[in-house]
């Protein structure tokens, strides 16, 4: 059962791949915001997919994140999220990312609650 709370753990090592240079959000080789959005994501959706009834998952809609600090290839970041409110089949989750030094990213999160099946059949309808 889903009940604000609920918090998720997730810890990534910043490799060359995640990298701002690698995935072309910048020149830099430091934790890329894109890797630490994806990082955010499925640190949400993994906390609350054991919660959802079977065949139902999340989708990400909205990120208001601040990525406040670099972090060098090679450093471990943790990210915690915790489930803040729950409106019907939306859900917002705030997010902390730290690193070895500190606190690297803030924010929150929305996710909404679908049906797997039928998300998938409508994506693929645009194919």
């Amino acid at each position: 059962m889903l009940t604000t709370g609920i918090k998720g753990c997730l810890k990534a090592t910043v490799t060359n791949e995640k990298t701002a240079k690698a995935l072309g959000s910048g020149e830099l080789n430091v934790f890329g915001t894109p890797a630490m959005i994806a990082l955010i994501e499925e640190t949400a959706w993994r906390s609350v997919s054991e919660h959802l009834e079977d065949g139902m998952g999340t989708v990400g809609t909205n990120l208001n994140i601040a990525h406040l600090a670099p972090t060098p290839v090679g450093m471990e970041v943790t990210c915690e999220t915790t489930l803040t409110q729950i409106d019907r089949r939306k859900l917002v989750f705030d997010v902390i990312v730290k690193d070895e030094k500190g606190e690297i990213g803030r924010g929150t999160h929305e996710r909404f609650i679908v049906d797997n099946a039928k998300f998938q059949a409508k994506a693929n309808e645009k194919a």
